[in-house]
């Protein structure tokens, strides 16, 4: 991709990622119901296209204006902070990235069978992802607000998708917890517009230092209720008892693209967390952090032991769901910046694993689903039925199976080799064991725990540190019990069934992810330089509030004389 080509289209190119899906979703309605192969090419076409563009944000915002480049763009052309403002930094750009990826994986999963099962499924799809979009964009409170109810209030229809009594009831839940969660959002944007006067965060980030201690208390107070509601929607302990029914119960295309919501709630938390309370806050630096630690590690340890308990593998993909939301918010916590890249790491290979898992767990349930063809027994020989052969000697030792036939020499399925090999790289990934990604990013946050002052310097180690050591290797330990467990009982039992039949376009989009996974890994270096180079921007949010303040309207045709010419 031509970066001075991308360079042409900037700052006008940011707001892509949110039109796009928008017009698609009124064209998908346009067309009705009876077109469900057009709306269904529409709309991958759709998804390819925001890959595209997303890769593009991201290239600029690598290779743009300077080492640290921020792009900002005002959709209402109203100066700062009245107007609407979107921003796309390396964090926003890199989370657009991984949306576009695991869209576009759940559509092509979906269009195979799962878009027929209910109205309006790639309306609601699209919708759900120019919420995401818009979330990851925005630069004030009141429009992240608005675009969380937009991409809840398309998971709300999306997790009823298909029907069934489980998915009302667990939908009910989910829909419950959110509804509480957005409560929340508001009393905290209300809270903070009352003691800074403004929403933009960039602003609320300038006037944070010199509010007056009377009022730091109601500050805290409502950074710490908004903290709470974007907390329910990373699935934080003891608010996520919700998350494993409710993903579970979802559709499988879904509940993959589900696998960003979490993620989209810590992300809310480092945005605001960084922007707020950086090092130029005063006596609010990092307000919250230790709770956030405590919070992280609770959730982590739940998470590993909802893994184990559980024999559900749709339910086992979403408690690892929890576990990775638990690493990332207990790693953030710290506001170590060499910390926080290696979790921006770990969590770009979790949250592909756990799209592909959920999108191979329904293929395993349905290899194990099928019914064995029984034997007729009128069929059978009887002169055969009771023959001995006639050597009984014994000519060599091998492996037999339940008919007594040689296992030497007998192939693999294609279709078995591919679901065991797809279950193997997701399952170490979760685990967090080498050689894949998730081992990578536990390596460098365990590191930069263990010598926060670098290698080499003598520091102390904090016990928060340790006890997060001891859980990422408990958690990948019960992981990989729990994992090891559900590979035995679906692809070793003897079950005496048929391989499955896989279609291409159901195992393509698995494919395609896991081979991401080893993408992180083979490029490990370069996506390292790159999630570290993002850290110390956020915990250095200088140049973001800079930039963002810095941007103007374009003058109006009047302003310039134009108007006037024309008459």
């Amino acid at each position: 991709m031509n970066p001075d080509f991308v360079a042409s289209l900037m700052p006008h190119l940011i707001v892509a990622p949110i039109l796009l899906p928008m017009a698609t979703a009124a064209l998908l309605l346009l067309l009705g119901d009876r077109r469900r192969k057009s709306k269904a090419l529409l709309s991958v076409l759709a998804c390819a296209l925001g890959l595209a563009v997303s890769i593009a944000l991201l290239l600029w915002v690598q290779h743009g204006d300077g080492p640290h480049a921020v792009g900002v763009y005002l959709p209402s052309n109203w100066p700062i902070p009245y107007g609407i403002t979107l921003v796309v930094d390396r964090l926003s750009a890199m989370m657009l990235l991984l949306t576009s990826v695991l869209g576009l994986a759940a559509v092509l999963y979906a269009v195979a069978r799962w878009d027929r099962a209910g109205v309006h499924f790639h309306v609601l799809f699209q919708l759900q992802l120019m919420g995401l979009a818009g979330a990851f964009l925005t630069a004030d409170l009141f429009n992240l607000f608005v675009f969380f109810e937009i991409l809840l209030t398309a998971s709300y229809g999306l997790l009823l998708h298909g029907s069934g009594w489980t998915r009302v009831r667990s939908g009910l839940h989910y829909i419950a917890m959110n509804l509480m969660a957005s409560t929340l959002f508001l009393i905290g944007v209300a809270i903070l517009y009352g003691v800074t006067g403004t929403l933009n965060l960039a602003d609320m980030a300038i006037i944070v230092p010199a509010i007056a201690d009377t009022d730091r208390g109601l500050l805290h107070a409502g950074a710490a209720v908004l903290a709470v509601g974007f907390l329910v929607k990373a699935a934080a302990w003891p608010l996520n008892f919700w998350l494993p029914a409710s993903y579970a119960s979802a559709s499988t295309p879904v509940a993959a693209l589900f696998a960003i919501l979490t993620k989209l709630g810590a992300y809310a938390v480092l945005r605001v967390w960084t922007v707020l309370f950086g090092p130029d806050a005063g006596v609010s630096t990092l307000f919250g952090g230790p709770a956030l630690v405590g919070i992280g590690l609770i959730t982590l340890a739940m998470g590993a032991i909802g893994v184990l308990a559980t024999q559900h593998l749709g339910r086992m993909v979403a408690f690892c769901a929890i576990v990775s939301s638990g690493t990332l918010l207990a790693a953030l916590g710290f506001g170590q910046p060499a910390v926080t890249g290696g979790a921006l790491y770990y969590v770009l290979g979790s949250t592909l694993a756990v799209c592909a898992f959920f999108l191979l767990a329904e293929l395993i349930d349905r290899a194990r689903d099928m019914e064995e063809q029984p034997a007729v027994l009128g069929d059978m020989q009887t002169d055969d039925a009771f023959v001995f052969p006639a050597n009984l000697m014994r000519t060599r030792d091998v492996n037999l199976d339940e008919d007594e036939q040689a296992l030497i020499g007998l192939p693999i399925p294609a279709a078995m080799a591919f679901l065991g090999l797809a279950f193997m790289v997701c399952g170490l990934t979760l685990a967090g064991l080498p050689p894949l990604a998730g081992f990578v990013g536990k390596v460098v946050m365990l590191s930069a725990l263990l010598n926060p002052a670098g290698f080499g310097q003598n520091a102390l180690v904090s016990p928060a540190a340790w006890v997060l050591l001891g859980l990422l290797l408990v958690s990948g330990l019960l992981s990989i019990i729990a994992l090891s467990r559900a590979g035995a009982r679906y692809f070793w039992s003897p079950t005496g069934r048929p391989s499955p039949r896989l279609r291409l376009i159901e195992t393509l989009p698995i494919g395609a992810l896991l081979l991401l996974i080893g993408v992180l890994v083979w490029r490990a270096d370069d996506v390292l330089r790159y999630v570290n180079a993002t850290a110390r921007e956020l915990h250095d949010p200088r140049h973001y509030i800079g930039t963002v303040m810095a941007a103007k309207p374009v003058p109006s045709p009047v302003a310039n004389g134009e108007m006037g010419l024309r008459r």
